[in-house]
This record gives C-alpha cells, structure tokens and sequence, in this order.
C-alpha cells in the first residue's frame, strides 16, 4: 500500500476540485466533438501541466509516482475523459521528450510555455502504413544546410486541429533501424506543414484528431530533440511515460464509475429487491473492484522501476494490458448494471464504453503487448 504526503494530497484535491466545473456538458461536446478551451484554461490555473518538470522551467519537480497520483485523481473527478487524454498528451508527448533529451537551448525555447500550458503540444508517430510497427516510418527527414527537411504524413495526431507545436518521429536513416528514427520538435506555423481537419471518431471526441502533411517542411536541426538517429531512445522513454499517465487516469475513471454503479445497485429494485442483492450482479460489481484495484496496483509498480531507472519493459506492458482490458470490460459492466438507462446517452455511461475502447488500442494495441511480454520470455 502507497503513503502520500499532506503536500501530495493537497495537489490531487485541488485537481480533484475542479472535476465537476471540468466535467459540466460534456455530453453535449462528446456529441458534437468540440474541445472546451475554457477547461484547457482551468486546467492550466490548476498547475497541472507543470507536475512532472524542473522547477527552472516552471514545474513543480514532482516524481512520477506523485504525478500519476495527482491524474488518477483527475480521472476520478473530470467526466470529460476526451480533455482528461488531450491533457496528458501534451505533458507526456512535449515536455517529457524535451526535458529528458532536449538540449538547453531547446528547453529554453519550449518547456516553460508547455508547462504553463500557454502551447498545446502533440506528437505525431503513427502513418497510414505504419502504427505499431514504428520501425517501418515513411515520412522522411533529410538533412540539408542545418536543417531537416520533412516530407510524408502522419495519421491519428490526438491534439493535432488544436496544437501548437508538434513532437514528430521520422525517418532519417536505413528503414527497419533502430538508429534510422529521429523525433523533431515542430512548431504549427512552420511553411511546409499542413494540419488536417478535426477526424469523427467513436469514442475521445472531444480529443481532437486529425492528420498531418509534410511538403519539404524545413526545420533547423536545433529543433532535434538528442541526435539525429535516436528518436527511438526517446520515443521508447515517452511510451512509457505515456501509458502511465494515460491509464492512471482510466482507472481513477474506473472508480468513479464502480461507486456509481454500487449506488445504483444498492437502490434500484427489481423482483422486490435490490439488484445488488441479485449474485449475478454482485459478482459483476466486484469483478469491477477487482479489475480497478488490479490495474492501479499494477499502473504504480510499473511506475516504481521506471523511476527507479529499472527495467520496466513486463511491467509497462501488464499495467497497460490490464488497465486497458480492465476498463472495457468495467464500461461494459456498467452498462449491463443500469440495464435500458445505460443504453441511453444521457447517462454517460454508453459514452465511457466508446472511449474504453480506444486504450486498447492507442499506445501499442493488446496484441503488442502480449507480443512484448513473451519476446522477454524468449518465445
């Protein structure tokens, strides 16, 4: 069992404050897929955004354990599950990379507004032709006259109709090589960069989604997030920031969702009785405990050997697996518990089973990770 500090606490419960101004409307935006920049602005007086950086570039210097803490607790509050991975996109897929390989020029230049939340960050890895299988990127980086020139696209970009700068992985080298990947940071004006339109998509959607396009895109090599050739180094250190982050706050998700349901439970009467009275519903519920406190205990272990420089690589991918599969199976639980209502929109609780299944697909699909688990077992 984790100990938080009085000072850990109270920075989970200032977040955990706004969750009800957070999640006002969010049925209406899930709707019609509009972002709320207005609890972008919360959010950003909330400090949020500055948990995990230095202090030197406006963060609050906590650890990662302390972070997840503070976003489980988001979760758990915010019904806006779409603002909640729009906003754990841009800490993990700009700050992280930029402050654990950035050159200080480059944290100059960037991590105080990312921290401050004054810049929507993305990052853009995933191509028509290649998601899980990074190695095999088609968008290109050239370098030429102190610059790499970009061309190609990029598919699925979370934050990308809304970003103001970019962390884009391309190829620079033998394709199939891990030393041939190269992340860049690039700013939205940049000439040569074309942002699609916001993509319908059936769950997140008030996370906007959208395409890139690269047309000999020049970008000065200072923008070069370490060397060129080790953007797989960096993109491997921020999946796992990424699936930390993430799915902490599916399962503080989770737990709002279980009370919910024990209340519902405990009060609805069918046959004379509460449902919850009935075994078949009652072992539903607790397979719901179960999956949540599964998932978080796995979620905080994971976070423990990256912190402590340790390898991580089983860990990483079980907490994924079981916080992404625990919470699918979780919104389909809820939805079966309240019956005809948790069929209805306005419930929410349709729309928690649409956005549970994309975290078992984002950040390496379940297939993947299995794969990585048995390649550490030899087969």
């Amino acid at each position: 069992m984790m100990h938080w500090s009085e000072d850990q606490r109270e920075l989970r419960a200032a977040i955990a404050a706004l969750g009800e101004r957070l999640g006002e409307g969010h049925l209406e935006r899930d709707r019609t897929g509009e972002f709320s920049h207005d609890n972008w602005k919360l959010l950003r007086e909330s400090d949020l955004f500055r948990l995990p950086f230095e202090e030197r570039w406006g963060g609050l210097g906590q650890s990662l354990t302390t972070t997840l803490y503070v976003l489980e607790g988001l979760g758990r509050a915010c019904r806006d599950a779409g603002l909640s991975f729009s906003a754990t996109t841009h800490m993990v897929s700009t700050g992280v990379p930029i402050q654990r390989f950035g050159s200080p020029a480059l944290k100059e230049r960037f991590l105080p507004a990312v921290c401050a939340g004054e810049v929507i960050g993305a990052h853009a890895i995933s191509e028509p032709e290649a998601g899980s299988d990074m190695l095999s990127l088609r968008t290109t980086g050239r370098v030429e006259d102190g610059h790499l020139v970009l061309n190609g696209g990029k598919a699925f970009v979370t934050n990308g109709p809304i970003a103001d700068v970019f962390v884009v992985y391309v190829s620079t080298g033998e394709r199939g090589s891990p030393f041939g990947i190269t992340a860049v940071v690039v700013e939205r004006d940049r000439p040569g960069l074309t942002v699609g339109g916001p993509m319908a998509k059936m769950g997140l959607r008030t996370s906007p989604l959208s395409e890139l396009f690269f047309d000999d895109c020049r970008v000065p090599l200072e923008n070069v997030i370490g060397r060129v050739g080790t953007g797989f180094v960096v993109f491997d250190h921020v999946m796992k920031w990424e699936v930390l982050c993430s799915f902490v706050v599916n399962v503080g998700e989770m737990r709002a969702r279980l009370e919910r349901v024990v209340d519902y439970a405990r009060t609805r009467e069918q046959f004379g009785r509460p449902i919850g009275s009935h075994q078949a519903v009652a072992h539903r519920i607790a397979r719901m405990r179960v999956a949540t406190d599964t998932a978080r205990t796995a979620l905080y272990e994971a976070a423990r050997k990256v912190e402590a420089g340790e390898d991580a690589t089983v860990e990483v991918a079980t907490a994924k697996l079981l916080a992404s599969e625990g919470n699918l199976a979780s919104a389909v639980a809820a939805v079966q518990t309240f019956g005809g209502y948790g069929y209805m929109a306005e419930y929410g609780l349709e729309q928690d089973l649409r956005n549970a299944v994309a975290g078992t697909i984002y950040s390496g699909t379940t297939d993947i990770q299995y794969s990585r688990i048995a390649t550490t077992m030899g087969l």
